[in-house]
């Protein structure tokens, strides 16, 4: 199948270095604000890649839970085929694209594993059908039929019938540490404008990319 005739112009408003925050966290919430205000949907979806030691790379979408200058925070099954490839690599990079923005948002950097007291307050703001989730599925492992995630469902309600659902011991979050942050704008004649947040010494370097 020939799709080479699919194209879309940018025409994004000009991203100047003027424009950039001189912290990329602080920059990051500028962009994700304004994805807000135009109702993006899944605004905190991004494409995680991970690569175990294998090298070879896998993606998938996340959702991002919240962020602030010390990183990234998501969160999963700690027995995952994901959270396995962080356990042997935890060099990760996520991709936020926010299309009626015309904008993207690269973060590349070191995935760690949160407290469990930081994970628990967040299980236990969660609806009450997700927590339930957590403990029914084995994420990544190979099942017969989705009547296996219906039993096991059911099996967890009752299990937990009266009182709080607690945190499994096989579930959390993983903080990303950022080393790169890149921001992405679109523009007309494919011309985008690119700028690159770089940490060296604790301290970060912008730099224009061509696009």
């Amino acid at each position: 199948m020939d799709i080479s005739e699919l194209r879309s112009e940018y025409s994004g408003e000009p991203f100047r270095r003027i424009d950039l925050d001189p912290d990329p966290s602080r920059q990051f919430a500028r962009w994700f604000e304004q994805a807000r205000e135009v109702k993006q949907p899944e605004v905190n979806a991004c494409a995680l890649a991970t690569a175990g030691m294998d090298g070879k790379p896998n993606a998938r979408t996340v959702l991002l839970k919240y962020f602030d200058a010390d990183g990234f925070v998501f969160f999963t099954n700690t027995e995952s085929r994901k959270a396995k490839e962080i356990a042997e690599n935890p060099s990760v990079a996520m991709l936020f694209f926010w299309q009626t923005l015309e904008r993207q948002a690269t973060i590349r950097g070191t995935a760690e594993k949160i407290s469990a007291a930081e994970a628990m307050r967040y299980f236990s703001r969660r609806p009450r059908g997700s927590q339930l989730g957590a403990w029914v599925s084995e994420q990544s492992a190979v099942i017969t039929s989705r009547s296996v995630l219906e039993m096991k469902l059911e099996e967890m309600k009752r299990k937990f019938s009266s009182g709080e659902v607690p945190l499994p011991s096989f579930w959390g979050g993983y903080r990303v540490r950022p080393e790169e942050i890149e921001f992405w704008q679109g523009r007309p004649s494919r011309l985008h404008d690119r700028f690159r947040y770089r940490k060296v010494d604790d301290a970060w370097i912008i730099e224009r990319l061509a696009p």
